[in-house]
């Protein structure tokens, strides 16, 4: 998932005890004290309250806005283009899955639990066949019931990539890998449900049958994409501006890119529905252009919290953490922020003009630059979050950066651009988000130490919203000469493959809405994961992703800056706060309340 999902998403895995205690201990050194950890007279829940744990769920009342305020909108608010993690968060207001993760904190998050199904899947025992049955009183905003043919059609639009772009195709991949079907817009049958691989003998009942067994495939029926969409209201390319809802909101108004408002779906019925307790009356989301303005607003008390859920800007941090410490949390997040360097902006063809750049980078430079370690996180060694089976985190360290060359090594850099023909060094451009102050500063510091080994790079800034059309289309990349793509990423599902196949398999280049910005194709990676997806053994599995990760390393694709940690602002009126590694350390949206003040 960027993080938006820039990461992605949303899924990350747990950090050792031993590092989330030293983290939490370098965060106490941000402000406050002993004293406001226990919560402030202003009736904020205390530093961390609700970090990995529950803060006043016995507060929570019945009604009410809530009011979110963001730096930018969503990529897309149709559940089958969405891959921002925000939107894979907020969207569980207005839309269902067969399964989906426990409404519970930390790690407890990122277990599957059943949805519309009345449990999990029956899998047959060669792993290639699962079965639901559908809940009762389930339907949509009109009254009527969600059949498994809404939901298997839901599903088949992942298919019209021509159309709908943008989110994660993991359920095409693996239900359709020679690409036969065409997608319900190109589909000759009758009622457009061709997709034989999905079958829906009465509208209780959905089965699944894979074509190879694969052991992640619950995870990704847990994705937003796979939510049921039903074909007289499906708008096609329209479908963002007003999806249909399954859950307990309903869309009442949107301008893209100014506000959002949800409003109760009067047809939900909570005894259909043991995740979602639907707590506000009212949902809202104010987009803002300016960061600062958007951390200045909500350390005013006029919002609740940040959508994008990405940390404080530094100026907003800084007046936090001295004024507003109990207001704050500092998860762990399953997010890497790295550098991409595209391979068809030349000279980044050239594998040791690539090693260049990991070796003349400032490392604790881009560390500070991200927030330094409370709010930016550990120096990133390698692309494997710490808490995916198979990372490693700073152990597997290729290049040194968080050792010997953590503050760069001028020397072996120029020996990399003599080797790779470019002694007295070369231009290129970094292309980074205009919405985002940290990796602006990041690439600021990234300019500066390239500078010394002879590296002149020039800063592009682009409008965030509108990234997969930039960055994601490779073509475009070549035109502007984005040599250097700064980005972020976390697991979609917490695997190798619910992290990185999008990221670095040759199938997922794309000509738009691309995340393989470096544009790897290399065969043994690929591989890799063929091999990864056929094996069922936990410790193979583990062992296979560690080995991948290690590819992706030596061909230095990727300059990793940090192992991200957040800093993430909760109102005083927020009550049933946590953060769930289910989406990568970010407050759980959907049962958010607020305080009873009787």
């Amino acid at each position: 998932m960027t993080t938006q999902r820039t990461s992605g998403r949303r899924k990350q895995a747990m950090a050792a005890a031993a590092v989330v205690a030293a983290l939490l201990t370098t965060a106490a050194c941000g402000g406050g004290g002993k004293d406001g950890d226990k919560g402030s007279k202003n009736g904020a829940a205390g530093f961390d309250a609700a970090n990995n744990k529950v803060a006043q769920a016995d507060q929570v009342k019945k009604g009410g806005t809530l009011k979110f305020a963001a730096p930018q909108d969503a990529d897309s608010w149709d559940t089958t283009r969405g891959y921002y993690g925000f939107m894979w968060n907020f969207a569980r207001y207005y839309s269902r899955q067969l399964v989906t993760n426990k409404t519970e904190p930390g790690k407890a998050g990122t277990e599957l639990t059943p949805d519309l199904a009345t449990g999990l899947a029956k899998i047959s025992d060669d792993g290639k066949t699962y079965t639901y049955t559908l809940r009762d009183d389930i339907t949509w905003e009109d009254g009527k019931p969600i059949t498994s043919k809404d939901i298997k059609y839901g599903i088949e639009r992942v298919w019209a990539q021509d159309v709908l772009s943008g989110g994660p195709t993991y359920l095409k991949e693996v239900l359709d890998p020679k690409g036969e079907y065409q997608g319900p817009y190109k589909d000759k049958s009758p009622d457009k449900l061709g997709l034989k691989a999905i079958e829906t003998p009465n509208d209780k009942t959905i089965v699944f049958k894979l074509p190879a067994a694969n052991s992640d495939f619950e995870e990704m029926l847990a994705l937003i994409s796979a939510s049921p969409v039903r074909q007289d209201k499906d708008t096609k390319s329209k479908y963002a501006l007003r999806p249909f809802s399954s859950g307990p909101y309903k869309f009442e108004s949107y301008s893209p890119g100014k506000e959002l408002t949800l409003v109760r779906n009067t047809a939900w019925k909570q005894s259909s529905d043991p995740i979602r307790k639907a707590y506000p009356d009212k949902i809202t989301v104010k987009f803002f252009s300016n960061a600062n303005d958007l951390d200045a607003r909500l350390i005013a008390g006029d919002y609740d919290l940040d959508l994008a859920q990405t940390s404080l800007s530094p100026q907003g941090r800084s007046t936090a953490l001295k004024e507003h410490k109990d207001n704050l949390d500092n998860p762990i997040s399953g997010y890497i922020r790295y550098a991409a360097l595209a391979q068809n902006v030349k000279p980044f063809d050239n594998i040791h003009c690539r090693k260049a750049v990991l070796y003349g980078a400032d490392h604790v430079s881009l560390q500070t630059a991200r927030g330094g370690p409370v709010a930016g996180g550990d120096i990133g060694t390698n692309m494997l979050p710490p808490g995916v089976p198979g990372g490693e985190g700073q152990k597997y360290d290729p290049y040194g950066m968080a050792g010997a060359n953590k503050s760069g090594n001028v020397a072996k850099a120029k020996e990399e651009l003599k080797a790779c023909g470019q002694p007295n060094g070369f231009k290129t451009k970094i292309a980074v988000r205009n919405n985002k102050p940290a990796e602006v500063a990041t690439a600021e510091s990234l300019q500066a130490s390239l500078k010394k080994v002879g590296i002149d790079v020039e800063i592009d800034q682009y409008d965030g919203a509108q990234n997969s059309s930039v960055v994601g289309s490779p073509s475009n990349v070549k035109k502007k000469g984005y040599g250097i793509i700064i980005m972020g990423w976390g697991a979609d599902f917490p695997s190798v493959q619910g992290y990185g196949l999008p990221l670095w398999h040759s199938k997922y280049i794309l000509e738009s809405a691309n995340n393989n910005y470096a544009l790897i194709n290399d065969k043994t990676i690929d591989g890799l994961f063929a091999d990864y997806t056929k094996t069922l053994d936990d410790a193979e599995k583990t062992r296979i992703a560690t080995e991948i990760n290690h590819k992706v390393m030596e061909g230095a694709y990727y300059l990793p800056f940090v192992f991200e940690r957040f800093l993430n602002w909760r109102s005083d009126r927020l009550a049933n706060v946590y953060t769930t590694d289910a989406y990568s350390g970010m407050y759980d949206f959907v049962n958010l309340g607020l305080k009873n003040t009787k």
